[in-house]
């Protein structure tokens, strides 16, 4: 073993007995270091969780890209139809990155009962229709089943279902307009609930209806092959872009791509800033924990200048003598790794399964628990990056080494 980790090891091990480490300086900095990666993991795993809730919440109502008519339209209502005899539905064959394609239909409408009414926007959706990303949202019931005759089957939000005072395996007649002749008798649908959700997302919720398809095809008098727009379902959502541009120039020049950002830009920008008070976070925490592992390390080579003196006599260089110093400030800041990753996580895996932690005011936030996304590599990454940020922030401080003269030191009490 080289001269600098015998040493570093002793002073790790506090077994030189002429040197007294003063434990409370040592103790603090280590919470600090603990308590900074603690608050950093609830900051990185909370935010990213949040982030990606709503961006599944919003993608699940709308997929992540459009694939629509080139219109003004401009309203969530389907005007003009789409053909379904496109090359890429079912499937994009020359696109990758793209996991499911579905073609559906929107039309407005009212629902009436005894007591009130409200407004609705029935979407229609047909036998193509991935039910899976609403398996959690589903309170009551069970998804509507479309793939054989047509049929009154529809999926009601909470919030609208009371709202009309409407309970599973109800039934309730709903008016939609006729489209370019208002004044013409509204087409009328008697709907039964079979399946009530609740995805927090109080913008959709409140309004959208999911029935068959073959309604809103039939009270538009469309085809069988003519839909309203389709949606695209990617794989990975940081993709979209890329995979937006890519499907924009695989399809005909009368059909328009949009996706779900520039469709609800003020949702996105404001999801966009979680990712400021994040790095914020991190930064003052990695800043605390710094500064309190420079009180640590200056304290140290005070109680240890003697040894120093004795060091430099005996020839060691300034770099070999500020090594050991740094060897047990890595030791420190480890330990305090261990305790920030042992608590931080352990509080994040039992949000995650518990969801223990709730929103004070949800309908801000679009959910009522906390979410919660863990990822290893972030977190290895973060580890890391405390790690080496504090022991450059300690280069400094431990320069003060190479001002201390041997024949003062050895003197120095």
């Amino acid at each position: 073993m080289n001269f600098e980790l015998f040493i570093a090891k002793r002073l790790i091990t506090g077994k030189e007995h002429k040197i007294s480490i003063s434990a409370p300086i040592i103790k603090i900095a280590i919470a600090a270091i603990a308590i900074g990666l603690v608050m950093m993991l609830i900051a990185i795993a909370t935010g990213v969780g949040l982030k990606r809730k709503i961006r599944e919440k919003v993608a699940a109502f709308n997929g992540h890209i459009q694939i629509s008519n080139y219109d003004n339209n401009t309203s969530e209502v389907s005007l003009e139809p789409v053909s379904l005899n496109q090359k890429f539905y079912p499937k994009f064959e020359n696109i990758t990155g793209v996991d499911h394609v579905q073609a559906v239909a929107t039309k407005g409408g009212i629902i009436r009962t005894e007591e009130t009414f409200e407004g609705i926007l029935a979407k229609g959706v047909g036998k193509d229709y991935d039910w899976t990303v609403f398996d959690e949202y589903l309170v009551a019931g069970r998804h509507p089943n479309y793939l054989d005759t047509l049929n009154d089957e529809v999926l009601i939000s909470q919030i609208m279902a009371n709202r009309l005072g409407l309970e599973l395996n109800d039934s309730f007649f709903s008016f939609f307009l006729k489209e370019g002749d208002p004044s013409k008798i509204p087409n009328t649908r008697r709907f039964k609930i079979v399946g009530i959700y609740d995805s927090g997302f109080e913008e959709f919720d409140s309004t959208y209806v999911f029935v068959d398809i073959r309604h809103i095809q039939r009270m538009n008098k469309w085809k069988e092959d003519q839909v309203g727009n389709f949606e695209v379902f990617l794989s990975n959502f940081d993709d979209l872009e890329t995979k937006t541009n890519e499907i924009y120039g695989k399809t005909l020049s009368e059909l328009d791509t949009q996706n779900i950002k520039s469709k609800y830009f003020r949702i996105f920008e404001w999801i966009g800033l979680f990712d400021f008070n994040i790095g914020l976070i991190i930064g003052i925490m990695i800043i605390v924990g710094g500064i309190n592992m420079i009180t640590a390390l200056l304290v140290l080579i005070l109680e240890r200048t003697q040894m120093i003196g004795v060091l430099k006599a005996l020839g060691s260089a300034n770099w070999s003598i500020r090594k050991v110093f740094l060897y047990n400030a890595a030791y420190l800041i480890a330990i305090g790794l261990f305790w920030g990753n042992l608590i931080g996580l352990g509080v994040l895996f039992i949000q995650q399964k518990y969801r223990i932690f709730k929103f004070p005011n949800p309908e801000e936030y679009y959910i009522d628990y906390i979410p919660v996304y863990i990822n290893v590599y972030t977190i290895a990454l973060l580890n890391l990056g405390v790690m080496v940020l504090c022991l450059l922030m300690l280069l400094i401080p431990s320069y003060i080494i190479t001002r201390i003269s041997p024949v003062k030191a050895i003197k120095f009490e």
